[in-house]
């Protein structure tokens, strides 16, 4: 069911990106009195599911979801419509119109996703305002993975800035080490200050490690007391299901080992996993013991359920009028992030290529269950990622468009048809390279999750 969920919101994020994109060309055409022969979401070779005319335009939806298009009348696209540009040019034709319409044609796309963009991220701001875990409220410290581990941070440690620069969000520590490239990090150990240095190869490591998944490695993560989780939803035909484990019961001690902090106990199980265990719970002020074997993956089967309160989020409200600088400024940053990410991918060092994904990794990222919120901020990145991706100079993408008409408005001269048509091949041939290749890595990653 959760696959399902994020399929769907995955898909109804790529409709309303993909047709706004489309909009943005189809809009700046029509202003222009540029003949728009076909509006499309999602491409359609061989047949469309829908499709209807009106006016001189066929509307409709195809059955690939890689994207959409507009065919616009005397230009060359992604159709390759090669006996239309034989003939001898109408006024209603893109290759008729002077530069600059044709101009504010091509990036009319990117420019409604980028204004989109920042359209959604105030409207969240001003809907649900902004919560976020302080860093000094993490009280318990970190549970760090080996990673961690081996640049000297241990589990509880508190950490507070990075380069002596106070980090206030503690979601934002991963990022800011992978983006701004950080020298140190401060924290607090035994109630003292401590700084370590933070290693060249960590990034590269933390790439790597994350190359294998379809999300970015948390390295380290909030430490939880113990005293504060019970048992939530427990899985079918798992240990705990097996064994009669309810929700709301609380795992007291395994053979007689108790525990002060809920990473302790998933530690406890790595190291039992695959045998045989005294269980002692607590159900409802009653003590039970039930022996059981714990899973090959060293997991019971179930979820835990935390005490509301134990950590203090933080939350910002916004009116309408602080939502606007605040939503813009949040797709600033987002704009600013998502570029940084590109110094990664094109670093020898961090072969940050391997972690290049596809649609399955762009579907990953929506929650198991459907939240409006979630749905909405990942909307709003997906469109600034969307934007950015149009406008790179590559031929048969929107920035390949827009960097032959620069070069036309610069040097008076028209790009020839045949070249035209040569580079959109070539651009064509990249993308499709470059979208086997994501998604080749999707399907080792996949592959290898499931051994």
């Amino acid at each position: 069911m959760e696959v399902v969920v994020k399929i769907g919101q995955f898909l109804l994020s790529l409709s309303i990106l993909v047709v706004l994109h489309e909009l943005g060309h189809f809009a700046f055409a029509k202003l222009f009195k540029t003949r728009v022969e076909k509006f499309y979401m999602f491409f359609n070779p061989g047949f469309s599911l829908f499709k209807f005319t009106k006016g001189e335009t066929e509307y409709g939806i195809g059955w690939l979801p890689l994207g959409g298009y507009v065919k616009i009348s005397g230009m060359i696209d992604e159709s390759m419509d090669k006996e239309q540009m034989k003939l001898p040019p109408e006024p209603y034709e893109f290759r008729s119109k002077p530069a600059w319409q044709r101009l504010l044609i091509m990036v009319g796309g990117v420019l409604v996703n980028f204004i989109l963009a920042f359209v959604i991220y105030i409207a969240v701001l001003y809907s649900w305002g902004e919560q976020y875990l302080p860093v000094e409220n993490v009280k318990y410290g970190v549970v760090c993975d080996s990673l961690a581990e081996s640049i000297g941070l241990q589990d509880g440690d508190k950490i507070v800035s990075l380069d002596n620069k106070k980090i206030e969000k503690f979601n934002d520590i991963i990022p800011d080490i992978l983006l701004n490239g950080p020298k140190s990090i401060q924290f607090i150990r035994n109630n003292e200050q401590q700084s370590i240095e933070i290693p060249s190869s960590f990034v590269p490591a933390l790439l790597e490690r994350s190359s294998k998944g379809f999300a970015l490695s948390p390295v380290f993560d909030i430490r939880y007391p113990y005293s504060a989780i019970s048992i939530g939803k427990v899985v079918e035909e798992s240990p705990a299901s097996e064994a009669g484990i309810l929700k709301g019961d609380k795992i007291v001690s395994i053979d007689s080992v108790g525990f002060e902090y809920y990473d302790q106990l998933q530690t406890n199980l790595l190291a039992n996993k695959s045998k045989e265990v005294l269980v002692q719970l607590n159900r409802d002020g009653e003590l039970l013991q039930v022996k059981l074997t714990v899973g090959d993956d060293g997991k019971l089967g179930f979820y835990p359920q935390m005490e509301a309160g134990v950590l203090e989020y933080a939350t910002l409200k916004y009116s309408f009028v602080e939502s606007i600088p605040a939503g813009f400024n949040k797709g600033i940053d987002k704009l600013s992030d998502y570029l940084k990410q590109f110094k990664l991918i094109f670093s020898s060092e961090t072969k940050a290529y391997k972690s290049i994904g596809g649609f399955i990794t762009i579907g990953s990222i929506f929650p198991g269950v459907w939240d409006w919120h979630a749905f909405w901020n990942l909307t709003a990145f997906l469109s600034i990622i969307l934007a950015i991706m149009n406008i790179l100079p590559i031929p048969a993408l929107d920035g390949g468009h827009v960097m032959f008409l620069m070069y036309e408005i610069v040097t008076g001269r028209k790009p020839g048809d045949k070249f035209m048509e040569y580079a959109q091949i070539t651009g064509m041939v990249l993308l499709f390279g470059l979208l086997i290749f994501a998604n080749g890595n999707d399907i080792v990653k996949w592959i290898s999750n499931m051994k």
